[in-house]
């Protein structure tokens, strides 16, 4: 028997996900068809970053190619650069809008949409802050998401002193997510200490839990590396409860973000924790049709033995689940990153190329 009240029988498993929880779902998709769905579902907010922008416009280019014509018409003396920025930018503000009866409902705590600085200034703390306080002037429910490479930590905590709400984005570890927390603290606390108002500030720290997978499976391919059925599986898990752990114990400020999902644990494991679970539409979709328990499984501790298997056979798992297990300075280097940065730079060159179409035509 189903003892829960009848609205939530009836509502879809995303939905029940979010109903009497701190869990908020987000669309990982500035998709306004998609965003329509997700806000129909219980989603609070939204995210882009350059691959998502890249197959927006792929599958939605009849609504964009007057538009995209019109702003290199607009703009006679621009480069491909201003031009993609300006569209990128607009995507954006039409997701923010449809966010924006969320964002006055919970008085500016949930309903924002997150841009992504640009990822070609993942060495630059001084771009990504002057992109990041741009962002934020745009809409009044704008988060910013600024990559957790070693110059990223003083922009975020730059950033956020200067009223920025972050999104700490390229990240997938214990450490990074240590890192992040530490620099929105500083970020906030100096500027309380300079008289601003912080109460409507969200700071959020995405673990790109899927990517961490991929990446550690990549590894045991690399290395020829046998391990029990499914054990990869829970390399992202493991690593999100971990830092969960953390921050709870130490009462951050910043909220966790499970990103980059390849399976229903990316969701089912996290139900019931503060945090942000941003979703692809695809994988809102099947969990809808699932029928897998909507139950609170975020304090349930992944199995010690998958955990020590892990810990056992991968130096690179080591790395991302102690909290000792990388430095800052070797951020830039570790397999997950490299990976995601070079992925999201070539998102961003093929943008410029769909824009360099529309001002150079191609003769042939």
């Amino acid at each position: 028997m189903n003892d829960a009240p009848a609205s939530q029988q009836q509502a879809s498993p995303l939905l029940r996900t979010v109903t009497n929880k701190p869990t908020d779902v987000w669309n990982d998709s500035c998709s306004p068809a998609e965003l329509e769905y997700a806000l129909a579902n219980g989603a609070v907010g939204a995210t882009t970053n350059p691959g998502i922008v890249l197959g927006v416009l792929k599958s939605e280019m009849p609504a964009w190619r007057g538009r995209i014509a019109e702003i290199i018409a607009d703009n006679p003396t621009a480069d491909e650069d201003t031009i993609a920025w300006q569209l990128i930018e607009e995507m954006g503000l039409k997701g923010a809008e449809l966010l924006r009866p969320v964002f006055e409902r919970e008085k500016g705590r949930k309903g924002r949409l997150s841009i992504q600085t640009n990822p070609i200034f993942y060495r630059n703390s001084e771009a990504l802050v002057e992109q990041a306080v741009h962002f934020a002037a745009l809409a009044p429910n704008i988060q910013v998401k600024i990559p957790v490479t070693a110059a990223g930590i003083p922009a975020i905590e730059e950033a956020t002193y200067r009223g920025v709400n972050i999104n700490a984005t390229v990240s997938f570890t214990v450490p990074q997510a240590i890192a992040v927390a530490e620099a929105v603290e500083r970020g906030l606390d100096r500027r309380r200490a300079a008289g601003g108002d912080i109460s409507a500030m969200t700071p959020v720290c995405t673990l790109m839990v899927g990517r961490l997978d991929d990446w550690i499976k990549a590894v045991a391919k690399r290395e020829g590396i046998v391990t029990t059925p499914g054990l990869l599986d829970w390399a992202g898990v493991a690593v999100m409860k971990h830092a969960y752990g953390i921050y709870k114990a130490r009462n951050y400020r910043c909220r966790l973000l499970a990103a980059a999902y390849r399976n229903h644990l990316h969701w089912s494991e996290f139900i019931g924790g503060d945090v942000v679970l941003t979703i692809t539409h695809e994988w809102q979709a099947l969990f809808n049709k699932s029928d897998v328990e909507v139950k609170d499984r975020m304090l349930d501790p992944v199995d010690p033995a998958i955990v020590a298997e892990l810990k056992r056979r991968f130096a690179d798992f080591r790395r991302a689940y102690d909290e000792d297990g990388m430095t800052p300075a070797e951020f830039d280097g570790y397999g997950a990153t490299v990976r995601t940065l070079r992925s999201f730079i070539e998102a961003y060159r093929d943008i410029l190329a769909i824009v360099r179409d529309f001002m150079l035509p191609p003769t042939d």
